[in-house]
Order: structure tokens, then sequence, then C-alpha cells
């Protein structure tokens, strides 16, 4: 009885313990994917970061950094960015985004040699505000085949036409330079920021965020809300962080992870179908392919290349099976190799698998996969150690003489044996085969 009460007693204290928990775990949770968006006071400049190649990512950050400010009744928007460029179709969400705030926005080039590129061209020119840091550079617009290897003449034409005109629009909008914005996508021209300041590319070069707010205190800006003036001058800073959920993904999105993914996706599942009952390689190679799909489809992925990694993965296994002498681990090397390199399809170097990741991937694929299919291999070989198949090859002691049937003594029984060669009585003989309750011997020959 006593126990029971105690129990009893434990119990509302175990509950209460459990709702604690849970509800600070959703609490922690909620607060990490919020990407750290506390309260912040009315009037306070909304700060957020982005490193990178402009991606699906990207695009999901800025919007979340623009609807937090919103939410929050902020004064404006600085979005601190650096890329190389990226995909057009995110970038055009981001701009439409900027372009539908009622909140200015303004797109800060930095830290001191950063740059934006490409895509980042588009997204700066969108800014109500551009600005650059010192030691900042942009330009290079020129739009690159993201979405399927090598343009034809046509097809390119009408590429660079679309993202031309697609620019220019967004310099009248916004009063900047329309024809260096057509030069940044034709001519791929690029200028630092006091020959984007001087050409009216941008609006200013500031050191850091405050002297930034500092410079465009007073500014009459037109949003998608009317115009106002901004009142940013010693405005308290809210810094709006990606939070662990976006930047697990966007680690995901790089090309090197997605083929280090889908290799170690590969190898899980292979090692799982050889020893079947394992778990934990299935487990992690199927985690891993998830994974590696979900990479790949933020990515322009040329389906040849993924064939040509799976050619290599079949072309390891057949080693193990086939006599070749290495040329099948040689023709799987080349596979996946070609397959990595081709995998991104796109001419943009900052969008394509590194030779430093495809090389040591390769190798280690090769060796992990050579050692566990041997193992597998040699595992199905062993010998047996249950049943009758386990006393083949063991050693036997004759009891009667063998002429050739008889008696022997095997591990503490007796059996029946017959053997083609006279074995006398206290001779050792080994066991050939085993049928019913017979044994085949033959001498033991030391």
């Amino acid at each position: 009885m006593r126990v029971r009460l105690q129990g009893h007693r434990l119990l509302p204290i175990v509950r209460l313990t459990g709702i604690f928990l849970t509800s600070f775990f959703l609490m922690w949770t909620a607060s990490a994917g919020a990407g750290g968006a506390g309260e912040s006071p009315r009037g306070a400049v909304h700060v957020g970061t982005y490193e990178g190649v402009i991606n699906p990512v990207a695009a999901e950050y800025i919007n979340h950094v623009l609807a937090v400010a919103q939410e929050a009744g902020a004064a404006a928007v600085v979005l601190r960015l650096d890329t190389p460029g990226g995909l057009d179709t995110s970038m055009r969400l981001i701009i439409k985004d900027i372009t539908a705030s009622p909140i200015p926005v303004i797109v800060y080039v930095a830290p001191s040699g950063g740059r934006a590129a490409s895509a980042g061209v588009f997204i700066l020119y969108a800014a109500h505000i551009a600005a650059m840091a010192p030691g900042t550079n942009v330009g290079a617009a020129h739009p690159v085949a993201m979405g399927g290897g090598e343009m034809d003449a046509v097809m390119k034409a009408k590429v660079e036409n679309d993202a031309a005109a697609y620019l220019k629009s967004i310099a009248e909008k916004r009063g900047r330079n329309v024809q260096w914005a057509d030069d940044a996508v034709r001519k791929s021209v690029s200028v630092t920021e006091k020959e984007a300041l001087s050409l009216k590319v941008i609006d200013l070069i500031a050191e850091d965020v405050p002297s930034l707010l500092a410079a465009v205190e007073g500014r009459e800006i037109a949003t998608g809300a009317g115009k106002g003036v901004l009142r940013t001058k010693g405005a308290p800073l809210q810094e709006t962080a990606m939070g662990w959920r976006l930047e697990a993904l966007k680690a995901l999105s790089d090309p090197n992870i997605a083929f280090i993914l889908m290799t170690l996706g590969t190898i899980g599942l292979i090692a799982e179908l050889y020893n079947p009952g394992a778990i934990l390689p299935g487990i992690v190679g199927a985690i891993s392919l998830i994974l590696a799909f979900y990479s790949l489809q933020t990515l322009p992925i040329n389906y040849a290349g993924v064939l040509l990694i799976l050619l290599g993965v079949v072309l390891f296994i057949l080693e193990i099976k086939v006599v070749s002498y290495g040329l099948l681990s040689l023709g799987g090397i080349a596979s996946m190799v070609l397959g990595a390199l081709l995998l991104v399809k796109t001419d943009a170097p900052f969008m394509k698998v590194s030779l430093s990741v495809i090389i040591p991937t390769v190798v280690t694929f090769g060796g992990l996969l050579l050692v566990v299919t041997w193992m597998a291999v040699k595992s199905q070989m062993r010998r047996p150690v249950t049943g009758s198949e386990s006393m083949v090859g063991m050693i036997a002691v004759a009891r009667t003489e063998l002429a050739p049937r008889g008696k022997v003594l095997l591990q503490g029984e007796l059996w029946d044996a017959v053997s083609e060669e006279p074995i006398h009585e206290g001779e050792e003989a080994d066991v050939q085969a085993v049928a019913g309750l017979t044994l085949t011997v033959k001498p033991h020959r030391r």
C-alpha cells in the first residue's frame, strides 16, 4: 500500500515535469524556427544578413525578415547582402517581396570584400535604397544556364533580353542608371562601390549600419504603402537571425553536400541489402538519400550526372562478383567523377561540385564499398556453425574398424560411418559429408 501511495503522489510531479519539458522544447523550437525574432520597440530598424547563393532558402529568409519587420512596425529593414548570384526564380520572389513591402528596404552590400553579383545586382537595384560598404563590388549580371546546360543562340538571346528588360524596368522604377543595368546583363560589367556611386547605380557608401541609417535620415521613400520619410538615425537595431532550420536547409542546398549525401545514402542502402537486419546502415542511407533529394530539387540537376553516379555504384558492386582485374573499379571511379562533374547543370562555378570534394568522396566511397561488400561475401562463404552441415570438416575418432562401415565418435556421440579406405579403431577420420545419421569419412592425414 505504501508503495502505491508513493507512486500516486509522484504521478502529478511526473506529469508536471513532462508538461514543463514539453512546453520548454516547443518554446525553444518556436524561437529557433522564428530566427531569433523577439520583441522589439516600434520604430526599430530590423537587420537581416544573408551570405551565399540566392536559392529558395534565401527567398524564405528574406520573406521572413520582412514579415517580422512589418508585424513589429519597424521603421525600415536593412538587408546585408553578400552573394555570387543564384537562381532566377528565387531572385524574382525576393524582388516581389521587396517591391510589395510597405516598409522601406535598404539593401546593403557588406562586409568589405563582399559582392552583389548576378542575381545580387537585381536585388540591389530593387531596394528602396541601395548602399555598399567600402571594398565591395557589384555587377556581372549576365544570365547563365541555371536550368539546363549550354543554351543555343536563340534561347540565349531570349534569356538575355528578358533579364535585361527586367533589370531596366527595376532601374527606371527606382531612378537608377538604366544603361549600366543593360550593360551589366549583356556585357557582364562589374564596378567597385565608388564607381557604382558615381554611375548612380547605388545611393550611398557607408562604413557600417549605424552610419548608413544616419545617412538616410530624412529621405523620402515610396513604398508599397505610399510615400514616407525615413526616421532611422539612432534607431535601435533588431537582428533577425536565420535560425537553425534555415541554416540547415542552406547547408543542404550546397551541391557539394548534395553529392556527399547521395554517396552516403547509396552506401547505406547497399550495406543494408548485403546484410539484411543491420538496420542502422539502412536508416542512415534512407535519411541521407531523402536529404540529398531535397538538396537536388533546389539545384539545376543534370540527370545524366545522376545516372553516371548510379552506374559507378553498379560497377563497384560488379567488381566483387566478376573477375575484371580492377577494370570495373576504374570504370566505377571514372563514372562517379564524371557524374559529379555533370551533376549540377550550370555554367556558374559556385553552383558546381568542387573537385576537392569529388575526388576524396569517390575514393572513400570506393574503399568503403569494397570493404562492405567483401565482408558480406566473406560472411556468406563462412562455414556453417549449426546443423548437420557444421560437422563437415570436423575430425572424428573410429570406435570400430571401418571396412567400409563402422562406428565413429564425434562431439561425444557415436555415429554410423562409411569410408572408402580402411580406418582402424582409434584412428582419426575427417568428416566429408552427412546423410541422415550416417557420416562419410576418410582417414585423417596430418
